[in-house]
């Protein structure tokens, strides 16, 4: 076995490391100073500080400090995080002119050594840097995540969602790993074909949050002296957690993998997946058998996490204003009645469901801080960077009289433009019908960047968008959802994708008979 060498830092050694990040710092920080744009335009307004280490947030929903700055010093403003600038977009307008019009300058993302170096080794498509690779992963992902490809798992999504409800009749504490159950076992099928009963207590599905948790740690500013010193990586003594954790995201990935092609070469029928799709054609796209494994892993960080958040935050949502509950629940009783069990075919007819599920997510976006990062959750964020997963520019960008430089790390920050008065008025109530037109048909004209934006956009939001509708379409039309009033709540709890124990006790009342209900989802499109 090989030994690891004695980590005990000689005084020398660490000596020649303070020195050597005294120098990182004073040499970054004076670039961070006098760097120019040729534009000679300013940089958007900072507020003010006087912390070497640059602008602080508080640990416990840092997005609001950032919310407050933003009505202060306008859409834009530059914070300082360590040795860097970084600007970050806190208004609707601006996020469409920079984020979406300008999209091709902020496809890059910046250099992540801790993360995207050392445990993923370059090889997870969250950390990939623009250029041919990106493009060719995400064509692959593509031919299985585009509108038209999505909707061949509405059967199984249907399936899965009635098993959603059985689980809340038998068990309606448990209803966040009911919705975590749901989430893993769709997304393992997709990706693997997996057909056997999947829970969240499963240990892949256990080992897979364990690693998007450690993720985010991992890259919390300042928790590792690598991003800083990025010789660091090449020395065998340094953070031998990271090579673990980088051993343990390749075993989890290649194990998953190796599966698929074994039961290939037994020419067994495990059905179509993603993973059978690539084994077969990824030759077409110049993948290696790594990337391959890499590419299907990505779909449970792209899934699991936030959708069964976004379908727990619904709920939450339901519960807390029983007046927008009723309207929703009328508009099931007019379309579909308690006689059968509503399907996808009825979502033409249930704008206001659209609405309520559009609002929650303006309401309490997942990722309040940031977006989606390629389809992996990066909600959580004030343990992953104290803005979010970032974009950088690679071309000087230009908005009214600012320019933000080349090389600069970019956020569209969820919560800030949520809370755009312009946009959304009363950006502070929940208001569903502000996604209604005056004809009573939802509106076309209002947008919230649920998935990201421009070129970086999660590509996986064709799935989830039809996860989240058949849960709440089916759970509204099944029960009635009230808090439980002897427990205390916490409406924003969800705004964490970690899917912690939080305060959010609701209660399940059956609208229709049990027995009947029970049947209809043994029953259910898909089941079985």
């Amino acid at each position: 076995m090989l030994q690891l060498p004695d980590l005990r830092i000689s005084d020398n050694m660490s000596l020649t490391l303070g020195v050597a990040a005294c120098v990182g710092v004073i040499g970054t920080i004076v670039w961070v100073y006098l760097r120019k744009s040729d534009s000679r335009l300013p940089l958007p307004p900072s507020p003010p500080t006087w912390r070497v280490r640059g602008h602080f947030l508080l640990p416990h929903e840092p997005f609001l400090t950032v919310a407050r700055w933003i009505d202060e010093y306008g859409p834009l403003i530059t914070i300082r995080s360590g040795m860097q600038n970084m600007v970050i977009i806190g208004r609707y307008k601006a996020a469409v002119d920079i984020m979406e019009k300008q999209g091709r300058t902020l496809a890059d993302r910046p250099r992540a050594v801790a993360g995207g170096e050392i445990i993923t080794r370059g090889l997870d498509l969250a950390f990939c840097h623009v250029g041919d690779r990106l493009r060719r992963l995400r064509r692959v992902l593509h031919t299985h995540l585009q509108p038209k490809s999505a909707e061949m798992y509405q059967p199984l999504q249907m399936s899965q969602a009635g098993a959603v409800i059985l689980n809340i009749l038998d068990d309606p504490s448990n209803f966040q790993n009911h919705a975590i159950t749901y989430a893993a076992a769709t997304i393992l099928k997709v990706a693997y074909g997996k057909t056997s009963p999947t829970s969240a207590a499963d240990p892949e599905v256990r080992e897979a949050r364990r690693l998007m948790s450690r993720l985010r740690v991992v890259m919390r500013p300042g928790a590792y002296w690598v991003e800083s010193i990025p010789w660091l990586k090449y020395l065998p003594w340094y953070a031998p957690e990271l090579r673990d954790d980088f051993k343990r995201v390749r075993k989890l990935h290649t194990d998953q993998l190796t599966r698929v092609k074994l039961h290939m070469q037994r020419n067994e029928d495990i059905g179509p997946s993603f993973s059978r799709y690539i084994l077969e054609n990824g030759h077409l796209y110049d993948l290696t058998e790594m990337e391959m494994a890499y590419l299907c892993g990505s779909f449970f960080g792209a899934g699991t996490e936030t959708t069964a958040t976004a379908i727990c935050t619904v709920l939450m949502a339901a519960a807390h204003f029983p007046e927008e509950q009723a309207k929703v629940q009328a508009e099931l009783d007019a379309v579909i009645g308690r006689e059968r069990a509503p399907t996808f075919a009825d979502k033409p007819s249930l704008p206001h469901l659209e609405a309520f599920i559009s609002e929650v997510s303006r309401w309490r976006p997942l990722a309040p801080f940031g977006e989606f990062l390629d389809g992996r959750s990066c909600a959580d964020v004030h343990t992953v960077h104290p803005t979010g997963f970032p974009h950088r520019t690679t071309e000087d960008v230009i908005w009214e009289n600012y320019c933000i430089p080349a090389g600069t790390t970019v956020f569209g920050n969820h919560w800030a433009i949520s809370r755009d008065p312009e946009v959304y008025p009363e950006p502070g109530a929940f208001k569903p019908q502000r996604w209604i037109d005056e004809q009573g048909r939802l509106r076309d004209d209002l947008t919230f960047f649920v998935y990201g934006f421009g070129r970086r956009v999660c590509p996986g939001q064709h799935v989830a968008n039809r996860s989240v509708f058949i849960n709440s379409l089916l759970i509204l039309w099944a029960f009635q959802l009230s808090l439980d009033p002897t427990k205390p709540q916490d409406d924003m709890g969800f705004t964490n994708t970690s899917m912690p124990n939080v305060p959010c006790a609701i209660e399940f009342q059956a609208r229709v008979p049990e027995v009947e209900l029970r049947r209809m989802m043994q029953n259910y499109p898909g089941a079985g």
